[in-house]
């Protein structure tokens, strides 16, 4: 059984209830059949509920089932407004400003995700908004889960007969949001991922703190601040398999491991790959979705009070429908 189909089943056995506050994007109604076709969770639609409603049916698009909230028409309109105010007005948001902004669908899906009496569990974006129009109003609504020092964005990839990692799966980190963390912000990065590995996939994460150098077979700031990231990262969670630095070759294969980093616990088996920063991350998974054929999951975050994931630009129906299905998942645990 595949990752995604794993992680279904686990989403259909306590049923949540995510938001898409991009409804008006058809691979979003698209994803909205196949989701309540396959019965893993409730969807809220949230936008122009004509529109909606009139695409649904101009494509024999089935959104039944499927609770729509038009911005322009919500019960709740003046209770949010006073909400976000209460919320921003610490940095000096006004009542008219909170008027507009609770008009905004990823505004008002997450002020629903705040509200506990509204039971909405989750929101997935990004198919159609910017990463940042996606996270800032997470950040500043929902705030950051405790004990967190950094949120951060991963992809879980499933590479196609492949027999590294956990038989294909991986998950790559950061490669959707933070563009030059430090070392403490990679070694924060590498403990979120190896957590999220855990829940997701469900075995034991082994990290690689990847470099262009293996075990100082270069030396510059670049490999420094990986080399750090490590040490930094092994005293936070001594019980964690995390090495480094590590090319990728000798994270994943176990014949190059044993020459280039013999003794180690986690070179040739690694299924958690931390990138050093944005551009390597984002080449990083790409590469192995366009040229491996892998599917991939994200950005999924992580760090945020309440589950909440952004989607690529470039995603399509099904994608969506696997990440609402993650998103599901992460909902079981934060209870």
């Amino acid at each position: 059984m595949s990752f995604i189909e794993e992680i279904k089943l686990r989403a259909k056995k306590d049923i949540k209830t995510i938001v898409l506050p991009e409804a008006e994007d058809i691979r979003i109604l698209e994803a909205t059949e196949k989701v309540l076709k396959e019965g893993y969770a409730n969807i809220i639609l949230v936008g122009n509920k004509e529109i909606i409603n009139k695409k649904a049916e101009e494509n024999k698009i089935s959104i039944e089932g499927a609770k729509i909230v038009d911005p322009n028409d919500f019960e709740k309109y003046d209770e949010y407004v006073n909400l976000l105010y209460e919320l921003r007005k610490h940095k000096g948001m006004t009542i008219e400003q909170a008027k507009e902004l609770v008009k905004d669908p990823v505004c008002l899906g997450m002020l629903m995700v705040k509200d506990e009496n509204f039971k909405a569990d989750g929101l997935v974006s990004g198919a159609v908004h910017s990463t940042s129009d996606t996270l800032r109003p997470a950040l500043q609504i929902l705030r950051t889960a405790p004990n967190t020092k950094l949120v951060s964005a991963f992809f879980v990839i499933v590479v196609p007969d492949c027999e590294y990692g956990e038989n294909g799966t991986f998950i790559f980190g950061d490669s959707g949001l933070n563009q030059n963390p430090n070392s403490d912000e990679l070694s924060e990065i590498a403990i979120s991922s190896a957590k999220s590995f855990k829940q997701l996939v469900g075995k034991e994460p082994k990290v690689a703190m990847l470099s262009y150098s293996t075990y100082g077979s270069a030396k510059s700031e670049l490999t420094e601040k990986v080399i750090n990231a490590t040490k930094l990262a092994k005293e936070k969670e001594p019980k964690l398999l995390l090495d480094g630095e590590l090319q990728l070759d000798a994270a994943i294969i176990p014949e190059i491991a044993k020459s280039k980093a013999p003794g180690s616990k986690v070179a040739g088996e690694a299924n958690v790959l931390i990138f050093p920063d944005l551009n390597a991350g984002n080449i990083g998974y790409k590469l192995a979705q366009r040229l491996a054929k892998a599917e991939a999951y994200g950005p999924l975050c992580q760090g945020i009070a309440k589950p909440v994931n952004d989607l690529s630009r470039g995603c399509s129906s099904d994608d969506i429908a696997g990440v609402v299905a993650i998103t599901a998942v992460q909902a079981q645990m934060d209870n």
